[in-house]
């Protein structure tokens, strides 16, 4: 009997898509967080008679056949690329990116990751860095003298002095695409990697070429849906629930196999 195997298995499955919905609701407060979603698909199949089969000498076909499945397997946790909504903060180095794209920093080894998080600081030289103090690309110093600072849709970066009616302009802040958004790798504090899967950034400037444009002052908030979310737990704990019914049918079956004489 492979029912308690197969049952193990879509127990197995269950667990892990509330691993998902768990980390999908402890981020939804995380800025420019989207949400995953885990996907599952059937194991290898028993074919104990083929479809196709001949059944007879006439040359009769099995229309089916028969086919007995093994269970189930996680095949991937994909992420939901959506825009999440966009709040004001007032704050002059809060970025949102609103549509495609993402600020491209330079972590402590000297690679690049990617990210949608645009709660941005100066460092101690002025330097726009992320919230971990990793520079954002292509590496913009704002001067200490300078009084305000002002970034435009387009991703220019304008400082006003003092001394000066006219703003001056301290840098381009570009962004970056990829292929197959989905196939970055994600290293936390909202950083993803590029791979193989995702293919290699795309440069762009925002507001052109496909790319969303920068509000100054705003952070776009996580896109986790938690009513979705609640649904979806409400049907995983009922899948899990009826794994451990078969099992214990299983178990029943045969402990009255073993009472037969």
């Amino acid at each position: 009997m492979k029912a308690l195997q197969i049952a193990a298995t879509g127990m197995a499955a269950q667990q892990m898509r509330v691993d998902v919905i768990s980390n999908n609701l402890a981020n939804m407060s995380t800025t420019a967080y989207d949400a995953r979603r885990a996907e599952f698909a059937d194991l290898h199949y028993q074919q104990t008679l083929s479809p196709g089969t001949i059944s007879a000498e006439d040359g009769t076909v099995l229309p089916t056949g028969i086919q007995l499945g093994l269970g189930a397997r996680p095949s991937s946790v994909s992420v939901v690329r959506m825009q999440g909504a966009l709040a004001q903060t007032g704050e002059d180095l809060d970025l949102a990116i609103e549509g495609r794209g993402f600020l491209e920093v330079t972590l402590p080894d000297g690679g690049a990751a990617f990210t949608r998080d645009g709660t941005l600081k100066r460092s101690a030289d002025g330097e726009i860095v992320t919230s971990e103090g990793y520079p954002v690309a292509p590496g913009i110093v704002i001067p200490e003298e300078a009084q305000r600072i002002t970034i435009t849709p387009g991703g220019e970066v304008h400082a006003y002095f003092a001394d000066q009616v006219a703003a001056q302009i301290l840098g381009q802040i570009t962004l970056a695409g990829f292929i197959n958004e989905r196939g970055l790798q994600a290293l936390g504090s909202n950083l993803y990697r590029e791979t193989a899967a995702s293919g290699p950034p795309i440069p762009g400037v925002p507001g052109e070429d496909g790319f969303g444009t920068l509000r100054q002052g705003y952070l776009e908030e996580s896109s986790v849906d938690p009513v979705r979310e609640l649904t979806d737990l409400i049907k995983a704990q009922r899948g899990y629930e009826l794994n451990a019914k078969i099992i214990t049918a299983a178990d029943q079956m045969l402990g009255a196999t073993n009472q037969v004489r």
